[in-house]
């Protein structure tokens, strides 16, 4: 597997700011749909929500802006499952032109699935896992994405 296109669309008018760019609250508009649609082909579409009254809360997030991104570009995300436990999703989302490989922003984000009755912490479906299990299968021969794992913070000058 080369990538799995996760959600793709054209930058708005309403989404640039007063530069003609991507506003970088629209990035995280962008990869949040991409999550969506990942949720949808993993079997965690708003028939299971209604079904199990489970679903997917994103426990933490980082966001890298690495290149402009202008009004009227047509842009996809590319999805990778980095790892999963019963209970916890780790992906990273990358941001790119339409059939370009250079990324533009990258996403890493932790999931928890949730039952809303609680709302608590709650095993994905053995179906879930298998398909998540699929999916970091058929990636991992992809090298891991190069803005993963990354923290916030001032080194000290020597």
């Amino acid at each position: 597997m080369s990538h799995l296109t996760t959600y793709t669309t054209p930058v708005l008018p309403d989404w640039v700011d007063y530069n003609g760019h991507l506003r970088d609250a629209f990035y995280l508009l962008i990869f949040s749909y991409a999550t969506d649609a990942l949720m949808d082909r993993l079997g965690l579409d708003s028939d299971n929500r209604e079904a199990t009254g489970s679903s997917l809360f994103t426990l933490e997030l980082h966001l890298n802006y690495l290149h402009e991104v202008k009004l009227g570009a047509q842009v996809e995300v590319h999805t990778r499952i980095i790892a999963h436990d019963a209970k916890r999703l780790h992906l990273y989302h990358s941001l790119h032109l339409v059939g370009g490989d250079k990324e533009l922003a990258g996403n890493e984000q932790m999931l928890l699935h949730v039952d809303l009755a609680g709302p608590r912490s709650a095993p994905f479906s053995e179906a879930v896992l298998e398909r998540l299990q699929s999916l970091l299968d058929e990636q991992r021969e992809l090298p891991p994405p190069e803005y993963i794992g990354r923290v916030i913070g001032l080194q000290e000058k020597k």
